[in-house]
């Protein structure tokens, strides 16, 4: 595995660090900036929205950029941004930083994303885009609790000046590691070629598959803190260790998860996807019980995780030589994923059917995500017509020095 991609797992490391951060700093910055919390809220909706549109019209605007100054360029502005956000005057100020981070974030995920799988042969895809994802995972054990603690200790504009502070590192690793100059002419995409490979409606049903695995998995996440002190009964001082299990869990997930997906992928899919609808009904069923529930946590990151691999690989199996278009549009459906979940979840919980209701919730948007897995396991088993774009593999020239 080249350093470059580690390297590329260490920047989305310190991006997703900020991206997370913000659930332990919520109350801090709503008393500093003078506005509620549920107002605050609105800093992690802004950076939601802003990853959701900027995958694919970045990919668009940037194809035929040389990569490593794309890289670059997206971890620049991202830096700034923590830069401005440290020094915001103000909630307007800072919510507009946030939505721009988000939007260069989600366009550098594309970029590196395609960039990790032209690094390694075919039969690795799935190990650099473990290491690569891998980054958010590490940022889910490390970055969520350090970033609040940093906070608490030191107020959160230095939690953002940490971020900067990262991100500029990224930088120096991506600059040291990743090739240079212009792109060979006959390995750059073209977008013509890019929107050919979207019609494949294979490629649509795996965005599926995405999205809905996704939010099966983020409608529980998403309230697990409630739920263990709610419904379980821990202690709030246990709730931290608790996310860590979860965190740990998803690591080794994505790291199983990235040594089988090159060669089983549906098989991949069919595990993760059915230990998530698996854990998710148990958790409803034992949320009252504190011994079966914990260690539950831990498979629902791991199940969970083990998918995220898998899920990439494969759109870019679909995409063939015109991947980054496909790649983005899939980052956008994890996107989907990550704010219908908790949507859903919290419809249920306004209604009053309490917090095992989002376990439901999981299990039900799982088993219909394993639905498009065998659909499209189906479909895969069959030769169908492919757009020309889609059928040739993916290029792995590096750009020229």
């Amino acid at each position: 595995m080249p350093l470059a991609v580690y390297v590329l797992g260490l920047a989305i490391f310190a991006q997703g660090t900020s991206e997370l951060m913000l659930a332990g700093l919520l109350p801090g910055m709503a008393a500093d900036l003078g506005v509620s919390v549920p107002q605050a809220g609105l800093l992690i909706s802004a950076f939601a929205a802003g990853m959701l549109v900027g995958a694919p019209l970045l990919a668009v605007l940037t194809l035929r950029w040389p990569r490593r100054a794309t890289l670059l360029a997206f971890l620049a502005i991202f830096a700034l941004t923590h830069v401005a956000g440290a020094l915001a005057p103000g909630y307007w100020t800072l919510l507009a930083t946030r939505a721009l981070g988000a939007f260069v974030y989600a366009g550098f995920w594309a970029v590196a994303s395609v960039t990790a799988v032209g690094l390694v042969a075919e039969n690795a895809r799935g190990k650099a885009m473990s290491v690569v994802a891998g980054g958010l995972t590490v940022a889910t054990i490390v970055g969520l609790p350090g970033g609040t603690l940093i906070g608490q200790n030191l107020g959160w504009r230095a939690a953002f000046w940490a971020v900067a502070a990262l991100s500029a590192l990224a930088m120096a690793g991506v600059l040291a590691t990743l090739p240079g100059g212009r792109p060979d002419p006959d390995a750059v995409p073209r977008l013509g070629e890019e929107l050919r490979a979207m019609a494949n409606p294979r490629l649509w049903l795996a965005y599926g598959t995405t999205a809905l695995s996704t939010g099966a998995l983020l409608v529980t996440f998403s309230y697990l803190g409630a739920m263990l002190t709610d419904t379980t009964g821990l202690a709030e001082r246990w709730v931290p260790a608790v996310l860590v299990l979860y965190g740990v869990g998803s690591f080794l997930g994505i790291a199983v998860g990235g040594r089988t997906s090159d060669r089983h992928p549906f098989g991949t899919l069919y595990t993760g996807v059915s230990g998530a609808v698996v854990v998710s009904a148990a958790l409803a069923l034992s949320l009252g019980t504190p011994a079966l529930a914990v260690p539950l946590v831990f498979l629902l990151g791991a199940f969970g995780f083990a998918t995220n691999p898998a899920l990439n690989t494969r759109v870019f199996a679909l995409a063939g030589r015109a991947p980054t278009l496909a790649a983005a549009t899939n980052f956008s459906a994890f996107n989907v994923g990550i704010t219908a979940g908790p949507w859903l979840g919290g419809l249920a919980i306004g209604a009053g059917a309490g917090y095992p209701a989002v376990g439901w919730i999981g299990a039900g948007l799982g088993a219909v995500a394993l639905a498009t897995v065998a659909l499209g396991a189906a479909l895969n088993r069959r030769p169908a017509a492919v757009p020309a774009a889609a059928e040739a593999p993916v290029s792995t020239a590096a750009p020229t020095t």
